[in-house]
């Protein structure tokens, strides 16, 4: 019962990584800073930045149009 051993962070760097790296190319792409990745990673915040990216206006909403 020892504490958090090597295997255990390398799992967990592991599922970070999966988990932030996806995040951070997608709010690249639609124009959002990259930093708000990082409120991906708090429960409850990360439910309410989803919703209000989904309905937020994305760059091809904004385009002129022709």
């Amino acid at each position: 019962m020892g504490g958090i051993g090597f295997i255990h962070w390398i799992v967990l760097i592991t599922v970070v990584a999966l988990y932030v790296v996806p995040i951070s190319q997608i709010l690249k792409r639609v124009g959002y800073s990259r930093w708000l990745t990082l409120l991906a990673l708090i429960p409850l915040v990360n439910f309410i930045c989803f919703w209000i990216f989904a309905f937020a206006p994305w760059p091809r909403d904004r385009a002129p149009t022709e």
